[in-house]
């Protein structure tokens, strides 16, 4: 009779999630935007050059740049001028040209809520107008840097509210704006506004679907990059964007996953997730999101909380942070941690907590269990996706989980667990 109440109050609770930055607001159904981008049609009808175009929906990533290296600069230009919102968006595709098409794209869009999008000298690496409209810009020098980091948001975003100056660190401009300008030099930071989000507080919040669909698009964009030849990323996941990222987890070739003011994964624990990736989890004490249920019923809920010990994820300090959308204020300690991770120094140098390079004394709580190095798969198998970088001993040090870590000090902090 317990288990039954529960899932009854759980049932109504967890309609009550709210996944992003505006509070707690009624919530509209979102019908998720998926498949190619706007011009696919006329894309596909040109037969120039050579033997036709690699089609947008089914050529992954790695088809894409290969296609693109074989063309000469002037083959590359003329697809820009014919083809702007699909080379804009065509994940693979050189940056360069993304960034070419995406202005030329934006200067001919009429929409006045775009507008901002379109000024001189912005580096915009996707745009799509349909619907509420998606967006992606790059801070930073994406193609000189050694590392690079990529900010998923939450509800309440999309093309047309991208630039609001309200919350500048909780934004998403705002956050990825502040992450490299604090990571500096040999960083380049994403804000990825590039899945259909929930609309306030209701059905779409509390459930999977839309997040199933931006785990997609998510797990492509991030194939894009290293197709081009960037660094694998850091991913930070911010509220209904973890959800995203814990859906995509066992896809995504990233170094690090971060989930800040999360209402869960859609995993029990970290092994759940079957990542290769550092996972880490940041929730300050005045974070709404802790009254939010921790549990998944008939669909509703996003499950564990990524901060439980039990769940196995580094604890990020986030003392200092205030409110749902204060991770990434100037001056935090989760900003700092944040900062660490983003120049690839989140465990003194790429060692770790508790690994080679870590100060002795510093333990592991004994109460978080280590996972294992790959963890397997429901059906015994390991991911599919392993990658090269994994095999070798600083995978075994990059699985192993810690409590919290302050980068001022390179050690677990005991006691810091609310």
């Amino acid at each position: 009779m317990r288990r039954y109440a529960r899932a009854l109050v759980a049932f109504a609770l967890a309609a009550g999630t709210v996944a992003g930055t505006a509070g707690w607001v009624s919530g509209d159904a979102q019908q998720a935007l998926t498949g190619p981008p706007p011009g696919s049609a006329q894309w596909r009808a040109d037969r120039t050059p050579g033997g036709g175009l690699p089609d947008p929906e089914r050529a992954t990533p790695g088809e894409v740049a290969r296609f693109f290296a074989g063309l000469s600069a002037a083959e590359q230009r003329r697809l820009v001028a014919r083809h702007p919102s699909v080379v804009g968006n065509l994940d693979g595709a050189p940056l360069e040209l993304r960034y070419r098409a995406n202005a030329l794209a934006l200067a001919a869009e009429d929409d006045p809520r775009y507008r901002s999008l379109a000024a001189p000298g912005r580096r915009i690496l996707a745009f799509d107008p349909r619907g509420r409209g998606q967006v992606a810009e790059v801070f930073g020098d994406l193609r000189t840097a050694h590392r690079v980091s990529v900010v998923v948001p939450g509800s309440d975003n999309d093309a047309g509210t991208f630039d609001r100056k309200v919350a500048d660190h909780g934004a998403p401009v705002g956050m990825a704006r502040t992450l490299q300008a604090e990571a500096g030099p040999g960083t380049a930071v994403v804000a990825w506004v590039g899945y259909t989000t929930p609309v306030g507080v209701g059905i779409d919040a509390a459930t999977g679907r839309l997040a199933q669909a931006g785990a997609d698009r998510l797990t492509r964009f991030t194939e894009g990059l290293t197709a081009d030849g960037l660094p694998e990323p850091a991913v930070f996941c911010h509220s209904y964007g973890s959800v995203v990222c814990g859906l995509a987890a066992h896809r995504l070739a990233v170094t690090d996953l971060v989930v800040l003011g999360s209402p869960g994964m859609r995993a029990d624990d970290v092994a759940g997730l079957r990542t290769n990736a550092r996972v880490w989890a940041a929730k300050d004490p005045t974070d709404w999101i802790d009254n939010v249920p921790n549990v998944r019923f008939a669909g509703l809920g996003h499950g564990a909380d990524p901060t439980d010990p039990a769940f196995g994820a580094r604890r990020v300090p986030a003392d200092e942070a205030r409110g749902h959308a204060g991770y990434f204020a100037p001056g935090t300690d989760s900003l700092r941690t944040f900062v660490a991770i983003a120049r690839g120094t989140g465990a003194r140098g790429t060692d770790a907590p508790g690994g080679p390079g870590a100060e002795a004394d510093a333990p592991v709580p004994a109460d978080v269990p280590a996972p294992t190095d790959v963890p397997a798969s429901a059906d015994g198998q390991t991911p599919e996706r392993v990658r090269a970088s994994a095999e070798g001993p600083a995978s075994e040090r990059a699985r192993a989980s810690e409590d919290v870590w302050a980068p001022e000090a390179g050690r677990v902090r005991e006691g810091a667990v609310r």
